[in-house]
Protein backbone atom coordinates (compact mmCIF):
# COMPACT_ATOMS: atom_id res chain seq x y z
CA UNK A 1 0.00 0.00 0.00
CA UNK A 2 1.47 3.87 -0.82
CA UNK A 3 2.43 5.91 2.00
CA UNK A 4 0.91 8.87 0.75
CA UNK A 5 -2.16 8.43 -1.01
CA UNK A 6 -2.12 9.97 -5.13
CA UNK A 7 -3.99 12.98 -6.19
CA UNK A 8 -7.02 12.18 -8.11
CA UNK A 9 -5.61 13.23 -11.41
CA UNK A 10 -2.81 11.42 -11.28
CA UNK A 11 -4.89 8.20 -9.77
CA UNK A 12 -7.78 8.32 -12.92
CA UNK A 13 -4.83 8.97 -15.37
CA UNK A 14 -3.35 5.59 -14.17
CA UNK A 15 -6.79 3.82 -14.66
CA UNK A 16 -7.33 5.22 -17.92
CA UNK A 17 -4.18 3.61 -19.17
CA UNK A 18 -4.93 0.27 -17.36
CA UNK A 19 -8.54 0.65 -19.15
CA UNK A 20 -7.24 1.06 -22.60
CA UNK A 21 -5.49 -2.28 -22.35
CA UNK A 22 -8.94 -3.87 -22.41
CA UNK A 23 -10.41 -5.36 -25.78
CA UNK A 24 -13.59 -3.31 -27.11
CA UNK A 25 -16.09 -5.61 -27.58
CA UNK A 26 -16.21 -4.35 -31.23
CA UNK A 27 -14.52 -7.28 -32.84
CA UNK A 28 -15.18 -9.72 -29.74
CA UNK A 29 -17.30 -12.26 -31.49
CA UNK A 30 -17.04 -14.46 -28.44
CA UNK A 31 -18.57 -12.95 -25.96
CA UNK A 32 -22.37 -13.22 -24.51
CA UNK A 33 -21.97 -10.48 -22.34
CA UNK A 34 -22.78 -6.87 -24.23
CA UNK A 35 -21.81 -3.16 -23.79
CA UNK A 36 -24.67 -2.63 -20.72
CA UNK A 37 -27.90 -0.54 -21.76
CA UNK A 38 -27.27 3.45 -21.23
CA UNK A 39 -30.54 2.86 -18.75
CA UNK A 40 -29.04 0.39 -16.95
CA UNK A 41 -25.66 2.45 -15.99
CA UNK A 42 -27.30 4.94 -14.63
CA UNK A 43 -30.20 3.00 -12.93
CA UNK A 44 -27.24 1.07 -11.66
CA UNK A 45 -25.18 4.55 -10.53
CA UNK A 46 -28.56 5.36 -8.35
CA UNK A 47 -28.38 2.05 -6.52
CA UNK A 48 -24.45 1.73 -6.10
CA UNK A 49 -24.40 1.40 -2.45
CA UNK A 50 -27.70 -0.91 -1.92
CA UNK A 51 -26.85 -4.51 -0.41
CA UNK A 52 -29.63 -6.88 -0.79
CA UNK A 53 -28.19 -9.29 1.78
CA UNK A 54 -29.54 -7.07 4.52
CA UNK A 55 -32.97 -6.14 3.08
CA UNK A 56 -34.26 -4.34 5.64
CA UNK A 57 -32.06 -1.81 5.38
CA UNK A 58 -32.73 -1.21 1.26
CA UNK A 59 -35.97 -1.76 1.36
CA UNK A 60 -36.87 0.05 -2.06
CA UNK A 61 -33.85 -2.04 -3.88
CA UNK A 62 -35.08 -5.37 -2.49
CA UNK A 63 -38.86 -4.55 -4.05
CA UNK A 64 -37.09 -3.96 -7.07
CA UNK A 65 -35.40 -7.32 -6.59
CA UNK A 66 -38.87 -8.66 -6.33
CA UNK A 67 -40.28 -6.62 -9.44
CA UNK A 68 -37.55 -8.26 -11.69
CA UNK A 69 -38.18 -11.72 -10.44
CA UNK A 70 -42.02 -11.11 -11.10
CA UNK A 71 -40.79 -10.23 -14.41
CA UNK A 72 -38.89 -12.83 -15.51
CA UNK A 73 -41.49 -14.93 -13.95
CA UNK A 74 -43.88 -13.70 -16.37
CA UNK A 75 -41.39 -14.42 -19.48
CA UNK A 76 -40.88 -17.99 -17.79
CA UNK A 77 -44.86 -18.13 -17.59
CA UNK A 78 -45.21 -17.88 -13.98
CA UNK A 79 -45.63 -14.74 -12.99
CA UNK A 80 -45.59 -15.92 -9.46
CA UNK A 81 -42.30 -17.58 -9.76
CA UNK A 82 -39.93 -17.82 -6.57
CA UNK A 83 -36.45 -16.57 -6.80
CA UNK A 84 -33.75 -14.05 -6.35
CA UNK A 85 -31.05 -12.23 -8.12
CA UNK A 86 -27.61 -14.34 -8.57
CA UNK A 87 -24.36 -13.38 -9.61
CA UNK A 88 -24.77 -15.06 -12.89
CA UNK A 89 -25.60 -18.61 -14.15
CA UNK A 90 -22.67 -20.84 -12.32
CA UNK A 91 -24.46 -19.56 -8.80
CA UNK A 92 -27.59 -20.15 -9.95
CA UNK A 93 -27.04 -23.89 -11.02
CA UNK A 94 -25.23 -24.44 -7.95
CA UNK A 95 -28.26 -23.18 -5.91
CA UNK A 96 -30.61 -25.52 -8.11
CA UNK A 97 -28.31 -28.34 -7.70
CA UNK A 98 -28.29 -27.73 -3.65
CA UNK A 99 -32.22 -27.40 -3.96
CA UNK A 100 -32.60 -30.97 -5.70
CA UNK A 101 -30.16 -32.49 -3.54
CA UNK A 102 -31.77 -31.73 -0.24
CA UNK A 103 -34.89 -32.24 -1.22
CA UNK A 104 -34.14 -35.59 -2.63
CA UNK A 105 -32.28 -36.56 0.70
CA UNK A 106 -30.28 -39.63 -1.51
CA UNK A 107 -27.40 -40.65 -0.05
CA UNK A 108 -25.16 -40.83 -3.07
CA UNK A 109 -26.85 -38.62 -4.88
CA UNK A 110 -26.28 -38.07 -9.20
CA UNK A 111 -27.90 -35.88 -11.24
CA UNK A 112 -27.60 -36.31 -15.36
CA UNK A 113 -26.98 -33.39 -17.52
CA UNK A 114 -26.01 -32.86 -21.36
CA UNK A 115 -22.61 -33.07 -22.30
CA UNK A 116 -23.11 -29.59 -23.98
CA UNK A 117 -24.10 -28.01 -20.83
CA UNK A 118 -22.29 -25.07 -19.12
CA UNK A 119 -18.93 -25.96 -17.11
CA UNK A 120 -20.34 -24.52 -14.48
CA UNK A 121 -22.45 -27.84 -13.63
CA UNK A 122 -19.08 -29.39 -12.72
CA UNK A 123 -18.29 -26.75 -10.35
CA UNK A 124 -21.21 -27.22 -8.52
CA UNK A 125 -21.41 -31.28 -8.18
CA UNK A 126 -17.52 -30.88 -7.51
CA UNK A 127 -18.69 -28.28 -4.46
CA UNK A 128 -21.90 -30.19 -3.13
CA UNK A 129 -20.25 -34.23 -3.54
CA UNK A 130 -22.71 -34.55 -6.69
CA UNK A 131 -21.96 -37.62 -9.15
CA UNK A 132 -22.59 -35.63 -12.58
CA UNK A 133 -23.50 -38.22 -15.44
CA UNK A 134 -23.24 -37.00 -18.60
CA UNK A 135 -25.49 -37.57 -22.08
CA UNK A 136 -24.38 -37.46 -25.23
CA UNK A 137 -25.55 -35.07 -27.81
CA UNK A 138 -27.58 -36.13 -30.57
CA UNK A 139 -25.92 -35.20 -34.32
CA UNK A 140 -28.17 -31.98 -33.84
CA UNK A 141 -26.55 -30.59 -31.07
CA UNK A 142 -29.21 -31.72 -28.80
CA UNK A 143 -29.23 -33.99 -25.77
CA UNK A 144 -29.84 -37.76 -26.66
CA UNK A 145 -33.18 -37.79 -24.33
CA UNK A 146 -33.19 -41.70 -24.47
CA UNK A 147 -29.00 -41.76 -23.52
CA UNK A 148 -30.13 -39.79 -20.52
CA UNK A 149 -33.06 -41.73 -19.42
CA UNK A 150 -30.67 -44.78 -19.37
CA UNK A 151 -28.43 -43.05 -16.87
CA UNK A 152 -31.17 -42.65 -13.95
CA UNK A 153 -31.41 -45.10 -11.08
CA UNK A 154 -32.42 -45.00 -7.63
CA UNK A 155 -30.06 -42.43 -6.73
CA UNK A 156 -30.73 -39.86 -9.12
CA UNK A 157 -31.57 -36.40 -7.69
CA UNK A 158 -32.25 -34.79 -10.83
CA UNK A 159 -31.52 -33.64 -14.66
CA UNK A 160 -30.64 -30.56 -16.46
CA UNK A 161 -31.81 -29.31 -20.02
CA UNK A 162 -30.22 -26.37 -21.16
CA UNK A 163 -32.19 -23.83 -23.65
CA UNK A 164 -29.73 -21.95 -25.51
CA UNK A 165 -26.35 -23.69 -25.31
CA UNK A 166 -23.16 -21.77 -25.38
CA UNK A 167 -21.40 -23.47 -27.49
CA UNK A 168 -23.77 -24.32 -30.82
CA UNK A 169 -27.33 -21.55 -29.55
CA UNK A 170 -29.46 -25.16 -29.36
CA UNK A 171 -32.33 -25.79 -26.79
CA UNK A 172 -32.39 -29.54 -25.47
CA UNK A 173 -36.25 -30.91 -26.11
CA UNK A 174 -37.15 -29.25 -22.37
CA UNK A 175 -40.70 -30.93 -23.14
CA UNK A 176 -39.42 -34.62 -23.42
CA UNK A 177 -37.25 -33.91 -20.32
CA UNK A 178 -40.38 -32.41 -18.44
CA UNK A 179 -42.12 -35.84 -19.18
CA UNK A 180 -39.28 -37.86 -18.25
CA UNK A 181 -38.96 -35.44 -14.87
CA UNK A 182 -42.97 -35.93 -13.95
CA UNK A 183 -42.43 -39.84 -14.61
CA UNK A 184 -39.77 -40.30 -12.71
CA UNK A 185 -40.59 -37.44 -10.14
CA UNK A 186 -37.37 -36.10 -10.37
CA UNK A 187 -36.17 -32.05 -10.22
CA UNK A 188 -35.74 -30.63 -13.39
CA UNK A 189 -33.73 -27.50 -13.94
CA UNK A 190 -33.28 -25.54 -16.92
CA UNK A 191 -30.21 -23.38 -17.50
CA UNK A 192 -31.47 -20.77 -19.12
CA UNK A 193 -28.95 -18.14 -18.34
CA UNK A 194 -28.84 -16.83 -22.26
CA UNK A 195 -31.72 -18.65 -23.99
CA UNK A 196 -34.04 -17.13 -21.50
CA UNK A 197 -33.92 -13.42 -22.77
CA UNK A 198 -34.23 -14.67 -26.49
CA UNK A 199 -36.26 -17.53 -26.71
CA UNK A 200 -39.90 -15.61 -25.24
CA UNK A 201 -39.26 -12.92 -28.17
CA UNK A 202 -39.39 -15.01 -31.11
CA UNK A 203 -42.13 -16.73 -32.42
CA UNK A 204 -42.61 -20.49 -32.90
CA UNK A 205 -39.79 -21.58 -30.08
CA UNK A 206 -39.73 -24.36 -28.56
CA UNK A 207 -41.27 -25.01 -25.54
CA UNK A 208 -38.79 -24.87 -22.42
CA UNK A 209 -39.93 -22.80 -19.34
CA UNK A 210 -42.66 -23.20 -16.49
CA UNK A 211 -45.38 -23.66 -19.20
CA UNK A 212 -44.26 -27.69 -19.07
CA UNK A 213 -45.39 -28.76 -15.31
CA UNK A 214 -42.03 -31.15 -15.43
CA UNK A 215 -39.51 -27.71 -14.81
CA UNK A 216 -38.89 -27.09 -11.37
CA UNK A 217 -36.54 -24.29 -11.66
CA UNK A 218 -34.78 -22.19 -14.38
CA UNK A 219 -31.71 -19.92 -14.75
CA UNK A 220 -31.70 -16.59 -16.49
CA UNK A 221 -28.63 -14.11 -16.86
CA UNK A 222 -30.30 -10.09 -17.47
CA UNK A 223 -26.70 -9.59 -18.26
CA UNK A 224 -26.30 -11.05 -21.10
CA UNK A 225 -29.20 -10.65 -23.75
CA UNK A 226 -30.72 -8.65 -20.94
CA UNK A 227 -28.21 -5.85 -21.41
CA UNK A 228 -28.05 -5.02 -17.84
CA UNK A 229 -24.39 -4.02 -15.69
CA UNK A 230 -22.47 -7.19 -14.48
CA UNK A 231 -23.41 -9.08 -12.21
CA UNK A 232 -26.72 -10.39 -12.86
CA UNK A 233 -28.36 -13.49 -13.10
CA UNK A 234 -31.71 -15.13 -11.90
CA UNK A 235 -32.73 -18.54 -9.99
CA UNK A 236 -36.33 -19.25 -10.22
CA UNK A 237 -38.14 -21.77 -8.87
CA UNK A 238 -41.95 -23.25 -9.28
CA UNK A 239 -42.13 -23.87 -5.43
CA UNK A 240 -41.67 -21.16 -3.16
CA UNK A 241 -40.73 -23.98 0.08
CA UNK A 242 -37.64 -25.22 -2.74
CA UNK A 243 -35.67 -22.13 -0.76
CA UNK A 244 -36.63 -23.65 2.86
CA UNK A 245 -33.81 -26.18 2.18
CA UNK A 246 -31.47 -23.77 1.09
CA UNK A 247 -32.09 -20.89 4.43
CA UNK A 248 -29.39 -20.47 7.00
CA UNK A 249 -30.01 -18.16 10.75
CA UNK A 250 -28.72 -14.81 10.22
CA UNK A 251 -29.14 -13.47 13.68
CA UNK A 252 -27.44 -9.98 13.23
CA UNK A 253 -29.29 -8.88 10.17
CA UNK A 254 -32.71 -7.22 9.51
CA UNK A 255 -33.93 -10.88 8.17
CA UNK A 256 -33.64 -13.47 10.72
CA UNK A 257 -32.86 -16.40 7.44
CA UNK A 258 -31.85 -16.19 4.40
CA UNK A 259 -32.02 -18.74 1.70
CA UNK A 260 -29.65 -17.22 -1.28
CA UNK A 261 -25.57 -18.31 -1.37
CA UNK A 262 -24.20 -14.91 -1.21
CA UNK A 263 -24.11 -13.08 1.59
CA UNK A 264 -23.44 -9.60 -0.02
CA UNK A 265 -25.26 -8.87 -2.99
CA UNK A 266 -25.14 -5.96 -5.07
CA UNK A 267 -28.52 -3.99 -6.05
CA UNK A 268 -27.04 -2.03 -8.72
CA UNK A 269 -27.09 -4.39 -11.51
CA UNK A 270 -30.75 -5.11 -10.37
CA UNK A 271 -31.65 -2.18 -10.80
CA UNK A 272 -29.91 -2.20 -13.91
CA UNK A 273 -31.58 -4.79 -15.11
CA UNK A 274 -35.29 -4.15 -14.55
CA UNK A 275 -34.53 -0.47 -15.75
CA UNK A 276 -33.88 -2.08 -19.12
CA UNK A 277 -36.70 -4.41 -19.29
CA UNK A 278 -39.26 -1.34 -18.14
CA UNK A 279 -37.61 0.96 -20.36
CA UNK A 280 -37.69 -1.01 -23.34
CA UNK A 281 -40.67 -3.15 -22.61
CA UNK A 282 -41.75 -6.24 -24.67
CA UNK A 283 -41.65 -4.71 -28.21
CA UNK A 284 -38.03 -3.63 -27.37
CA UNK A 285 -36.73 -6.69 -26.66
CA UNK A 286 -38.66 -8.30 -29.91
CA UNK A 287 -36.46 -5.70 -31.95
CA UNK A 288 -33.00 -6.36 -30.07
CA UNK A 289 -33.32 -10.19 -30.34
CA UNK A 290 -35.15 -9.74 -33.89
CA UNK A 291 -31.88 -7.57 -34.86
CA UNK A 292 -29.65 -10.04 -33.42
CA UNK A 293 -30.90 -13.18 -34.85
CA UNK A 294 -30.98 -11.51 -38.26
CA UNK A 295 -27.79 -10.53 -38.03
CA UNK A 296 -26.67 -14.38 -37.35
CA UNK A 297 -28.75 -15.63 -39.85
CA UNK A 298 -27.09 -12.99 -42.31
CA UNK A 299 -23.46 -14.34 -40.61
CA UNK A 300 -24.35 -17.52 -41.58
CA UNK A 301 -25.24 -16.96 -45.33
CA UNK A 302 -21.69 -15.28 -45.48
CA UNK A 303 -19.55 -17.65 -43.93
CA UNK A 304 -21.69 -20.80 -45.84
CA UNK A 305 -21.27 -18.88 -49.57
CA UNK A 306 -17.08 -18.58 -48.02
CA UNK A 307 -17.42 -22.56 -47.50
CA UNK A 308 -17.56 -22.54 -44.04
CA UNK A 309 -21.00 -24.10 -42.88
CA UNK A 310 -22.66 -23.73 -39.71
CA UNK A 311 -22.62 -27.13 -37.91
CA UNK A 312 -26.17 -26.69 -37.06
CA UNK A 313 -28.90 -24.03 -37.23
CA UNK A 314 -29.03 -22.34 -33.81
CA UNK A 315 -32.43 -21.61 -31.81
CA UNK A 316 -30.20 -18.38 -30.74
CA UNK A 317 -28.36 -15.78 -31.78
CA UNK A 318 -24.90 -18.22 -31.23
CA UNK A 319 -24.07 -19.83 -34.54
CA UNK A 320 -20.61 -22.46 -35.21
CA UNK A 321 -18.95 -22.79 -37.72
CA UNK A 322 -16.58 -25.28 -39.69
CA UNK A 323 -13.61 -23.04 -39.83
CA UNK A 324 -10.07 -23.83 -38.92
CA UNK A 325 -8.52 -20.05 -39.04
CA UNK A 326 -9.06 -17.08 -37.07
CA UNK A 327 -8.84 -13.30 -39.41
CA UNK A 328 -6.42 -11.40 -37.82
CA UNK A 329 -7.51 -8.89 -35.14
CA UNK A 330 -10.93 -10.50 -34.11
CA UNK A 331 -11.63 -12.86 -30.76
CA UNK A 332 -14.02 -15.68 -31.69
CA UNK A 333 -13.37 -19.25 -29.46
CA UNK A 334 -13.99 -22.66 -30.33
CA UNK A 335 -16.08 -25.39 -29.56
CA UNK A 336 -15.27 -28.71 -27.90
CA UNK A 337 -15.27 -30.12 -31.39
CA UNK A 338 -12.98 -27.47 -32.99
CA UNK A 339 -15.76 -25.27 -34.42
CA UNK A 340 -15.43 -21.66 -34.81
CA UNK A 341 -17.95 -20.09 -31.87
CA UNK A 342 -19.69 -16.57 -32.71
CA UNK A 343 -22.26 -14.88 -30.70
CA UNK A 344 -24.24 -12.05 -32.45
CA UNK A 345 -24.94 -10.05 -29.08
CA UNK A 346 -26.99 -6.69 -29.35
CA UNK A 347 -23.23 -4.73 -29.61
CA UNK A 348 -22.55 -6.10 -33.13
CA UNK A 349 -23.44 -4.78 -35.93
CA UNK A 350 -23.71 -5.45 -39.67
CA UNK A 351 -20.96 -3.08 -40.68
CA UNK A 352 -19.07 -5.19 -37.72
CA UNK A 353 -20.30 -8.26 -40.25
CA UNK A 354 -19.68 -7.47 -42.94
CA UNK A 355 -15.67 -6.22 -42.00
CA UNK A 356 -15.22 -10.16 -40.50
CA UNK A 357 -16.61 -11.40 -43.18
CA UNK A 358 -14.16 -9.82 -45.69
CA UNK A 359 -11.64 -10.76 -43.39
CA UNK A 360 -12.47 -14.44 -43.40
CA UNK A 361 -12.41 -14.29 -47.35
CA UNK A 362 -9.00 -13.12 -47.19
CA UNK A 363 -7.26 -15.72 -45.09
Amino acid sequence: MLEDGLREDELFRHLSSIKEKDRSYRKVLSSMCSIPHPVAVRAHNIFIESNLGDPGLFMGTASLEAELIERLGSLMSLPEACGYATSGGTESNIQALRIARENAGKKSPNVIIPESAHFSFEKACDILSIEMRQAPSTEKYIVDTERMEDLIDGNTIGMVGVAGTTEYGTVDPIEHLSDIALDRDLFLHVDAAFGGLVLPFIKGSPPFDFRLDGVSSISVDPHKMGMSTIPCGCIMVRNPDFFRSTEVDTPYLTVKKECTLCGTRPGGPVAGALAVLDHLGRKGMIEVVERCMENTRFLIRGMEELGHPVAVQPSVNVASFSCDETPDGWIVSRTRHGHMRTVCMPHITRETLEEFLKDVGEM
